[in-house]
């Protein structure tokens, strides 16, 4: 491919290399990069690319990307924002394939795996077509499971991604969007047909900095798209639906002048029930996972497929066959006298939405066993802290993913948020031998939720990922006992 044509729409301000030249790929990392290819020098938060140009060279790079004067002798193009320029140059290099599909975007703090799976299920029962996911827990091409490192890829992987959906017969794609993807440009020059905000709490402060600036790169979603349906109970929503470009369509369950409201709301061990009423239309929504966000994930399906031209009642039908979503309220099998649930909830608005909505259905105590991940923010360790002991009748305090961090301040951290006696809670560093005491310790009745981990089966210690299945963790210890 030409240079030129790599470089449509990047902002280009001195060139250094012909724009004749032939490419014949792109990289930003020199280990991968290979003869012919253009080396993007981006700027990250453990490197920055610019050092690493000379081990491109080395590697055969044809020119380089980059926001000053490579040292090395490379031809190269100066930009002003080379993260930016990643994202247009790995477009362009794959041919626009998001533009050869309809793209929606799914972002909030919380709901964003569970609302994408959710649109992933009605949109393929109603039109029999074949759905890109993109999202924490995998990456799909219809019922192919593809692995997922991060909620959303980088700017040249994402491409890759949507080029082999885009061959693969995809016409829509659903995806998380994270709000790092958004403030780092991965998703730059790509359109969303629909994008959906769920809500927006603490969390990622260690990145962002402020709700201010974490709002800020939630909003460029609703700002890329040609309809925006936007939870207007969320204290962020009408933000939101201020900055959006395009068409906005607002859910609530409290405010009358929503587009989709939810009415007549009951809750249950096995899910939600609800009455969807818009445009002077009402249908009936059953939706098997249990808790009062699932009524909110729900509405947000049913606004995306609504604003995508789908039938209300043929996507409430929908709804009723779909099932949960790995590590999301996802029950356990233990025997019949008590409940395990496993949820992802890792920051204080989930923690206290899964117990609050855990305490309308338990018919015994409520027992939350979690823990903070280490290198990421801390000012909501005690938060969470607080939230845990005071909502749940027992607590146990454990480790989550302590990464570099050592297990036993990030606990200290947690303490510090506690108010409650010290008969309400028990700190068990290790999280094995935490959930073995938990199964222990359990009364006949009691829902225990295992929260924080969801999905992941690795438990990151140091810059190590160990294997660790919660739900093999909960089978090997039933087994012990049962062979006892």
């Amino acid at each position: 491919m030409k240079l030129r044509d790599l470089l449509k729409d990047v902002e280009i301000l001195e060139y250094g290399a012909g724009p004749d030249m032939e490419i014949s790929d792109v990289s930003h990392d020199s280990r991968r990069t290979r003869k012919g290819d253009l080396f993007v020098a981006v700027r990250g938060f453990e490197s920055d690319g610019h050092r690493y140009i000379g081990k491109a060279a080395e590697a055969g790079a044809a020119v380089v990307l980059c926001e000053e004067r490579p040292e090395t002798e490379i031809p190269y193009i100066l930009t002003a924002d080379s993260r930016k320029a990643l994202a247009l140059v790995s477009r362009n290099y794959f041919g626009d394939p998001a533009a050869e599909m309809k793209l929606i975007g799914v972002t909030g703090t919380n709901g964003k795996t569970t609302t994408t799976m959710l649109i992933k299920h009605v949109m393929e029962t109603l039109t029999g077509e074949k759905l890109g996911l993109i999202g924490t827990n995998q990456n799909m091409i219809g019922t192919a499971v593809l692995p997922a490192e991060r909620t959303t890829p980088e700017a040249y992987e994402l491409q890759r991604l949507f080029r082999e959906m885009a061959d693969g017969g995809c016409k829509y794609v659903v995806m998380e969007v994270s709000s790092h993807a958004l403030a780092l440009d991965r998703v730059a020059g790509v359109h969303f047909e629909v994008a959906v905000f769920t809500n927006l709490t603490q969390d990622h402060l260690d990145f962002h900095g402020t709700m201010a600036e974490y709002a800020g790169a939630k909003a460029l979603l609703c700002m890329r798209c040609s309809a925006a349906a936007i939870n207007m109970d969320d204290v962020w929503g009408g933000y939101m639906a201020e900055r959006a470009q395009g068409f906005v369509f607002t859910y609530s369950e409290a405010k009358p002048e929503a587009d989709l409201i939810a009415k007549d709301v009951r809750l249950s061990p096995s899910g939600v029930r609800f009455i969807a009423f818009t445009g002077g239309r009402l249908e009936r929504v059953y939706l098997e996972i249990p808790g009062r966000f699932s009524v909110y994930n729900a509405m947000g399906v049913i606004s995306a497929c609504l604003l995508l031209g789908f039938d209300l009642a043929q996507i409430c039908e929908a709804l009723r066959t779909a099932k949960g979503v790995k590590g999301r309220v996802e029950v356990v099998p233990t025997p019949d006298d008590f409940t395990i649930l496993i949820d992802y909830a890792h920051t204080p608005d989930a923690l206290e939405n899964v117990l609050r909505s855990m305490r309308e259905v338990a018919v015994g105590r409520v027992v939350v066993l979690f823990g903070c991940g280490g290198d990421r923010d801390r000012a909501k360790r005690p938060i969470m802290g607080d939230i845990a002991t005071s909502l749940a009748d027992y607590a146990i305090i454990t480790s989550d993913n302590p990464r570099t961090e050592e297990p036993g301040a990030i606990i200290t951290d947690i303490l510090a948020g506690v108010k409650v006696p010290k008969n309400r809670y028990r700190v068990i560093e290790d999280r094995r031998e935490a959930i073995a005491y938990a199964i222990d310790s359990h009364r006949a009745g009691d829902l225990i939720i295992l929260a924080g981990k969801g999905h992941e089966t690795y438990q990151i210690i140091g810059k190590t990922k160990r294997h660790m299945d919660e739900r093999e963790l909960v089978a090997e210890h039933l087994g012990e006992l049962k062979r006892t």
